[in-house]
C-alpha cells in the first residue's frame, strides 16, 4: 500500500507542477501532462515500471471524452455533418495511410511493413486533439468541426485496420479473431461475428433511446446525487465493456450512446458527473504515455526516429491541408485541421502491438515507431500554438491599405461601427447630430454603406485622422473598438489634448471600466450591464413577481451597482492587480452582503418571493 501511495504522490505532484507551468505560457495541459510523465519517467527515473498497467486504466479517459462529445450532438447534427464524416475523413485516411507507407518503404522496411506502419500512423490523436481545440474554444469552428469529423471516422477505421493487419502477414481466419481480442469473437465463423457487430449496436441505440432514460428518470427521484454518478459509470463502463466483446473500439460505442442520450433530460446531470473522471483520466493517460516513453530507442536510431516524426508531421500537414481545402473551409480553418491533426494517435500504442504480434512489424521497428508516435503527440501543443501564434495573424491582420480621405466633420465622432457603435450613430443620426463614422475594418464600412450609412476606414487611435473628422470643435466621441488597449489609447489622448470632448467609452467588463475612467473617459458604459439586467427582469416576471415589484428590485440593483462601482474603483486606484487587493475584495464581498439587504429593505412589508407558479401580489 505504501508503494501504491508513493506512486501515486509523485504522478500528482507531477501533474500538479507541470500542467499550471505550460497552461501559463500557452502550450496547454496535454504538453504539461507527456513533460510531466517524461521527466517522472525516462529523466529521472521515478516512476516506469508500472506504466504499463496504469495505461489501461488511463485510456478509458479517452472512452469517457468521446462520451461527453457525443452528448453534445444530436443526431440530427451528425446527419448533417455526414459529407464531413465520410469525405474528409475517407480522403485523409487513404491519402496519409499512401503518403506515410511511402515513406516508409524509402526508409528501408518491406512493403507489408509500411503498408501496416502507414494506416496505423494516418490516425491521430483524439485525446489530445480534442482537449487542445477546448481549451482553446475552437471545438466548434469551422476547422473544429472537419478535425472532429475526422477523427470519428478514423476511430471507426479503427476496426477495418484490426483486420487488415493479420492478413498483411498471411494469417488464417483463426489469426485474424485472435487478432480482435477473442472474447464472444473467438472461433466465430464472418457471417456470426457481423451479427454480433451489428447486434451490440443495436442494443446501444435501443437500450440508451428505451431503457437508460427511464432508469435514469428512477434514479432521479432518488434525488441521491451519488446514485446517478454510479449510473452514469456504469452506463459508460457497460457500453465500453460490450464493444470490448465484440471487437469494436470502446469509444465508439460510448460515442454512439452520447449521441443517443444528447436530446435526453439528463445530458447535462450526465456531463457533469462524468466530466471529474475524464479529465483525471485523460491526465493519467498523457502522463503514462510520457513514463513510458522508451529513450533508448532515440540513442539507437536518432536519425530514423527523427525523419518518422517530421515525416509524419509534414506529409500528415501536406495531405490535410488540400483535402480541407477541396471541402471549401476557410483558410485559418484549413491550417488549424492540418496542423491539428498532424501526430500520431493514442491507438497507435494497440494497433504496433497488434502488428507486432501478428509479425507484421518487427519488435525493434515497433519501438521506433512508438516513440515517433510519442514525439508527434509532444510536438502537436506547439503546433496549435504556432497556428494561434503566427498563422492566424497572418489572415486576420488589419486591412494594410490607405485610409480613407476624410472630407467631412462632425459634432459627434463615432469610433468603431460595430454592435455598440452602431446603435449610437443611428440615434444621433435621427436627432440631427452630425458624426463622423471611423472604423479599422474596410469590410464593415463597406458593409454600412449597403444599408445607407457613410464611413471612412481609419484607425481612430491614429492623432490626425482624429483631427480631420473634426475631433478640435467636435463635442462628443463615441469610442466603441473592440481592442480594449486602443481604446484606453484614445481616450487618453483625447482627455489629454482636446479636453472640451466629453469622451463615452465601451468598456468590456468592471476592469476595463476602471481602466477607460483611469484614462479619463466622463462616460462609461459596460457592454452587457444593460441586457443582462433586462434579462434578470424577464425572469423575475416568468417566476411570478409583480411589474411593479421587479421593477423596483431592478431600480434598486442599478442604484447599488453604481454606488459600489464607485467604491470599488476608489480601492482599484491603490492596487490595479485585484487579486492581490485586499481592501478590494473586502469591499465587493460588503457589496453583495448590502445588495441582499438593499433588496429586502425595499420590498413591500411582509412580501416573500413567489413560489414557482403562484402569482405575486
Amino acid at each position: 500500500m505504501d508503494g501504491v501511495l508513493a506512486q501515486a504522490l509523485i504522478y500528482l505532484i507531477a501533474a500538479a507542477i507541470a500542467v499550471p507551468l505550460a497552461s501559463r505560457v500557452g502550450l496547454g495541459s496535454v504538453l504539461g501532462y507527456l513533460i510531466a510523465g517524461i521527466v517522472i519517467g525516462p529523466v529521472l527515473g521515478i516512476v516506469g515500471v508500472e506504466t504499463a498497467s496504469l495505461q489501461q486504466y488511463a485510456e478509458f479517459g479517452v472512452v469517457m471524452m468521446l462520451f461527453l462529445v457525443g452528448l453534445e450532438l444530436q443526431p440530427r447534427l451528425l446527419w448533417d455533418m455526414r459529407s464531413k464524416l465520410i469525405g474528409l475523413g475517407g480522403l485523409q485516411i487513404l491519402g496519409c495511410s499512401a503518403a506515410l507507407a511511402g515513406l516508409i518503404l524509402a526508409l528501408g522496411q518491406p512493403w507489408r511493413a509500411a503498408v501496416a506502419a502507414g494506416v496505423i500512423l494516418s490516425l491521430s490523436s483524439t485525446a489530445i486533439v480534442l482537449q487542445s481545440l477546448r481549451e482553446r474554444g475552437l471545438l466548434k469552428t469551422e476547422g473544429g468541426r472537419a478535425s472532429f469529423a475526422i477523427l470519428l471516422f478514423q476511430d471507426i477505421a479503427v476496426i477495418p485496420i484490426i483486420a487488415l493487419l493479420p492478413l498483411l502477414a498471411g494469417s488464417d481466419g483463426e489469426a485474424a479473431a485472435g487478432a480482435h481480442g477473442g472474447g464472444a469473437m473467438a472461433g466465430l465463423p464472418g457471417w456470426a461475428k457481423a451479427g454480433l457487430t451489428f447486434g451490440a449496436v443495436a442494443v446501444v441505440v435501443v437500450a440508451g433511446r428505451f431503457a437508460v432514460r427511464p432508469a435514469l428518470r428512477i434514479i432521479a427521484r432518488t434525488r441521491m446525487r451519488e446514485m446517478f454518478t454510479v449510473a452514469a459509470l456504469l452506463l459508460v463502463v457497460a457500453i465500453a465493456w460490450l464493444m470490448t466483446l465484440v471487437g469494436l473500439s470502446p469509444a465508439l460505442g460510448t460515442f454512439l450512446a452520447g449521441v443517443v442520450l444528447a436530446d435526453s433530460e439528463f445530458r447535462h446531470e450526465l456531463e457533469s458527473d462524468i466530466e471529474p473522471f475524464k479529465g483525471l483520466l485523460l491526465g493519467l493517460f498523457f502522463i503514462t504515455v510520457g513514463a513510458g516513453a522508451d529513450v533508448t530507442v532515440l540513442k539507437r536510431e536518432p536519425m530514423l526516429v527523427a525523419a518518422l516524426v517530421l515525416g509524419l508531421v509534414l506529409l500528415k500537414g501536406a495531405v490535410i491541408y488540400p483535402v480541407a481545402r477541396l471541402f471549401r473551409l476557410p483558410p485559418t480553418d484549413r491550417w488549424l485541421t492540418a496542423l491539428g491533426l498532424a501526430q500520431g494517435g493514442e491507438f497507435a500504442f494497440v494497433l504496433v502491438g497488434l502488428a507486432t504480434g501478428a509479425a507484421v512489424l518487427t519488435h525493434e521497428f515497433a519501438s521506433v515507431l512508438v516513440m515517433s508516435v510519442t514525439l508527434s503527440m509532444l510536438v502537436t501543443p506547439g503546433l496549435f500554438v504556432l497556428h494561434a501564434r503566427v498563422i492566424q495573424p497572418l489572415y486576420l491582420k488589419p486591412d494594410d491599405r490607405e485610409a480613407d480621405t476624410i472630407d467631412e466633420q462632425g459634432v459627434a465622432i463615432i469610433a468603431g461601427i460595430g454592435r455598440f457603435g452602431q446603435i449610437s450613430q443611428r440615434l444621433l443620426r435621427a436627432n440631427g447630430v452630425a458624426t463622423v463614422v471611423l472604423d479599422h475594418s474596410s469590410a464593415q464600412v463597406a458593409t454600412l454603406a449597403v444599408f445607407g450609412t457613410k464611413g471612412y476606414y481609419g484607425d481612430a487611435s491614429r492623432p490626425e485622422l482624429l483631427v480631420a473628422a473634426g475631433i478640435e470643435t467636435a463635442k462628443v466621441l463615441v469610442v466603441g473598438i473592440d481592442d480594449q488597449d486602443k481604446a484606453e489609447a484614445i481616450v487618453r489622448h483625447v482627455r489629454a489634448e482636446h479636453p472640451h470632448v466629453t469622451v463615452i467609452a465601451r468598456a468590456y467588463d468592471r476592469m476595463h471600466y476602471y481602466k477607460l475612467r483611469n484614462a479619463g473617459a466622463q462616460v462609461v458604459v459596460r457592454e452587457l450591464f444593460e441586457s443582462s439586467v433586462e434579462a434578470a427582469h424577464a425572469a423575475l416576471m416568468a417566476l411570478g413577481f409583480s411589474t411593479a415589484r421587479a421593477g423596483k428590485m431592478l431600480q434598486a440593483f442599478r442604484t447599488h451597482d453604481l454606488e459600489s462601482l464607485d467604491q470599488l474603483y476608489e480601492a482599484y486606484l491603490n492596487e490595479p492587480d485585484v487579486m492581490r487587493n485586499q481592501d478590494y475584495i473586502s469591499r465587493s464581498r460588503a457589496s453583495q452582503d448590502t445588495l441582499i439587504e438593499v433588496l429586502a429593505r425595499d420590498a413591500p412589508a411582509g412580501a416573500k418571493p413567489p413560489e414557482q407558479g403562484a402569482a405575486d401580489t
